[in-house]
């Protein structure tokens, strides 16, 4: 899990993480909201490893989640917004 050390200034922003009430800050990716909030972005899918990203600039395809919707984003390009529902298969 990621700990801040700056960034306390910014605005927090309400979002949901596989059903549970989380907090992000203002210009935060997804991913950053999420790694704050979890131990891992999601498990592999080839064997159940833990996944945090890999690329971190959207190329290599490792940090794709869902939204409660079913629409699917890259978690490390797409900046976490208020009342976003994100699902990680987790």
């Amino acid at each position: 899990m990621l700990h801040r050390i700056d960034g306390a200034r910014r605005e927090p922003i309400a979002f949901e993480l596989d059903g549970r009430a989380c907090t992000a800050l203002e210009g935060d990716t997804v991913l950053t909201a999420v790694l704050t909030n979890a131990a891992k972005l999601r498990e592999s899918d080839f064997g159940g490893a833990a996944r945090a990203g890999f690329c971190l600039m959207g190329a290599c395809q490792d940090c794709w989640v869902r939204l409660a919707d079913g629409e699917r984003l890259r978690a490390c390009t797409t900046f976490v917004e208020s009342g976003m529902r994100v699902r990680t298969g987790a």
